[in-house]
């Protein structure tokens, strides 16, 4: 078990989910709010999988939530990407954003392996 606010994962995580929360309060909300609650859902999944998984008792446990997580964060991206195309946001806040979950994806990967390799 560790302490998930130790994880610059998790830190990296949860600024993202504030900043996407921040963007979709700039989403108009008129004929949008399916698209601003999944973008706000989904971004919350990835820090609470994190967190969540961080209190399970074993490294196996903490992977299954890390996938969750992972999943979330491309959820998130495709939510981002269909908001460009709609042209609720610019392009060039998509590509911010867009490279802020490609990061996180990689650190949750690079956790993944460091926990399997711990688990040998």
């Amino acid at each position: 078990m560790q302490n998930y606010r130790k994880l610059s994962v998790w830190r990296k995580a949860h600024a993202i989910a504030l900043n996407l929360h921040q963007l979709s309060a700039r989403i108009p909300r008129t004929g949008n709010l399916g698209l601003i609650n999944q973008i706000n859902r989904a971004a919350l999944s990835i820090p609470a999988n994190i967190a969540e998984g961080s209190s399970r008792p074993t490294d196996k446990d903490f992977i299954k939530f890390l996938y969750i997580s992972f999943a979330s964060a491309t959820e998130v991206e495709y939510h981002l990407e269909f908001a460009r195309d709609l042209g609720v946001i610019s392009g060039q806040e998509f590509a911010l954003r867009a490279a802020e979950i490609t990061e996180i994806r990689k650190m949750i990967t690079g956790l993944v392996k460091y926990l399997r390799q711990a688990d040998r």
